[in-house]
């Protein structure tokens, strides 16, 4: 094969390796990303069941007369306390899961089941890292061995192909 096949191939693998290496480190800052979102709903909560029981509420009674009320704008915070507290739930046992799981099936997780507005948020600050994890190194390696080689055997490929009719027309 032309060393310049070979030479693209590798930068090309490089390339790739530092690509793939960013899926555990994006995986790694969602997680951080969703434990401060956790920690905020949490405080945002506590602070309105502190509220509720200094009127003598439960916090179920609470959401149940805010959105009782007849003024809009009350009503909705009550629908909004309560999409906050299902909302936590979920994110409480998303993470729970992403804790238990290996480190690979965490990706899949934050792929598949991750909350939209912490992805999002992610990626908008997300600060591309060499992490230096074995996941973060399996990555890399992984990333570079499907690059260059695919590369490698694509050339390879295209080559067999163009030498077959030269072969042909001299028999």
């Amino acid at each position: 094969m032309s060393r310049i096949v070979r030479i693209i191939a590798f930068g090309l693998g490089l390339l790739g390796g530092v690509v793939a290496s960013q899926g555990p480190e994006y995986a790694q800052q969602y997680r951080q990303r969703l434990g401060g979102t956790i920690d905020e709903l949490k405080r945002l909560i506590a602070q309105f069941d502190a509220d509720a029981q200094a009127n003598g509420e439960t916090q179920d009674s609470a959401i149940a007369r805010l959105r009782s009320n007849p003024d809009t704008l009350v009503n909705r915070q009550g629908a909004a306390m309560q999409a906050n507290i299902e909302r936590l739930e979920r994110l409480q046992l998303h993470r729970e899961a992403m804790m238990q799981a290996g480190s690979f099936a965490r990706i899949a997780l934050m792929v598949r089941d991750g909350d939209r507005d912490v992805v999002e948020a992610t990626y908008r600050d997300f600060e591309p890292a060499m992490p230096v994890t074995e996941e973060g190194i399996i990555s890399t390696i992984s990333g570079f061995i499907v690059v260059w080689g695919g590369i490698l055997l694509f050339a390879g490929f295209l080559r067999s192909l163009l030498r077959r009719p030269r072969q042909q027309v001299r028999a």
